[in-house]
């Protein structure tokens, strides 16, 4: 037996450093990319672009007067051609590059190290890019619904192209980009914090700068097309599972409870809002529910990869109800002219959202704890990120739109006003 023991010894601790060599490889491997993970991004980034062009155009496009719709289809079609631009030569730098806790780098200008090889995860890196691109877009898309009909053009493209750079890269970096507030603990999956309270806050002070329509109050600006504004909000509602379930970036059960809870929040949240309005007066209108669900949409946004079905559907509700209240009692009582509620729906929304996702976050779900297991915690650092992100968004908005106000103006004349954008501006009517 003895003349056997060695051997067998030897073959053993053989087969042992194997493994742990086998093991040690597998752990140092390089990242690999899968290609279902791929397949899903692309769908999911082709699905993000198609919220701005149609979507939020034809959304936004349905709730102007005729003579302003040509203006704001242009609007959203240019600034998704400027943003992808800008987006390649420096902001996805200033996003995603290493830089320091409050905006990143000048690594990555030009993209100037995207190969064909590169790896995000288990995705290409080149991916990655023009996913966070499609965010890039829809962000600044969203605030030309505060000062519709009313905007030059030019100031337009100046003021949307700086304020990317200068308030949005940022935030994303502090955000999604190992900046400051990731550090702190700040969740948000999607953009509740990075997109749609950014949006919202940009243009709430951009319809208080700009001034009101004139009209406003005296004549009717009614939506000149309310089927296009439900083809729109048709079409976000779908390319938001692109928005929501893409950012767990791969195909997996993260990806697949952020789809479940974006559409149980954006149905409650769509018939919170028709009930209260109907019951408050009197019947359920159309823009009505198609607000509501964008205002679901919204608020599950940064807490799609953190809460389960029960916290989407309280969420939603309260989403509902909230941006009910911010975009007819708080605007009237204020007195500010958000055209298209950016600042009721998306700012409303986006805090509404944050905040709840703090209180719903689910351990077993994301990862971290909220209010509800016993992690108060998380909702005051919910708390500080929206304040963070309010406060750099307003002063840097106005000290953008007061600059560009004051080299080339950033009102149209009232003649134009009067006529509508599309002829003044663009030479351009529908029949």
């Amino acid at each position: 037996m003895t003349l056997y023991k060695k051997p067998l010894l030897a073959l053993s601790a053989a087969f042992s450093t194997g493994i742990i060599a086998t093991s040690a490889v597998a752990q140092t491997a390089a990242p690999k990319i899968d290609s279902g993970d791929t397949a899903w991004m692309l769908t999911a980034t082709a699905l993000v672009l198609l919220m701005t062009i149609p979507g939020l155009a034809l959304f936004y496009g349905g709730m102007v007067r005729k003579k302003n719709v040509l203006s704001l289809l242009m609007q959203c079609f240019a600034i998704c051609c400027l943003m992808s631009i800008l987006w390649m030569v420096i902001g996805y730098s200033l996003a995603f590059d290493a830089g320091n806790a409050y905006v990143g780098g000048l690594g990555k200008v030009f993209l100037k190290d995207l190969t064909l090889g590169a790896v995000n995860g288990t995705i290409p890196d080149s991916l990655f890019m023009v996913f966070q691109m499609t965010f890039a877009i829809i962000t600044p898309a969203l605030i030309v619904g505060a000062f519709a009909d009313r905007m030059k053009f030019s100031a337009m493209l100046w003021f949307t192209g700086i304020w990317m750079l200068v308030v949005y890269a940022p935030v994303v970096h502090w955000v999604w980009g190992g900046g400051f507030l990731s550090k702190d603990g700040v969740l948000d999956f999607a953009g509740g914090t990075v997109v749609h309270i950014n949006a919202g806050v940009a243009g709430l002070v951009a319809a208080i700068m700009i001034g009101k329509r004139k009209g406003l109050g005296t004549e009717s600006l009614a939506p000149h097309n309310l089927v296009l504004s439900v083809i729109g909000a048709a079409l976000l509602w779908v390319g938001w599972f692109g928005f929501n379930a893409g950012s767990a970036l791969a195909a997996n059960g993260t990806a697949a409870m952020a789809m479940v809870v974006t559409q149980i929040a954006t149905a409650a949240a769509a018939l919170t809002w028709m009930f209260i309005e109907w019951g408050m007066r009197g019947k359920p209108s159309v823009l009505g529910i198609i607000s509501g669900a964008i205002g679901g949409l919204v608020a599950i946004t940064p807490a799609a990869g953190f809460v389960d079905p029960m916290g989407a559907l309280f969420i939603g509700i309260g989403s509902g109800a909230a941006c009910y209240w911010g975009a007819t009692w708080l605007k009237r009582k204020a007195g500010y002219d958000d055209a298209l509620d950016v600042f009721g729906i998306h700012g409303i929304g986006g805090i509404v959202g944050a905040l709840l996702t703090g209180v719903f976050a689910n351990k077993a779900i994301g990862g971290t704890a909220g209010l509800l297991e016993g992690n108060a915690g998380q909702v005051v650092t919910q708390a500080w990120g929206i304040v963070a992100t309010v406060i750099w968004c307003a002063i840097a908005t106005a000290i953008i739109l007061k600059v560009i106000d004051l080299i080339i103006g950033i009102r149209v004349d009232e003649e134009t006003e009067r006529d509508g954008l599309d002829l003044g501006e663009h030479g351009e009517t529908i029949q």
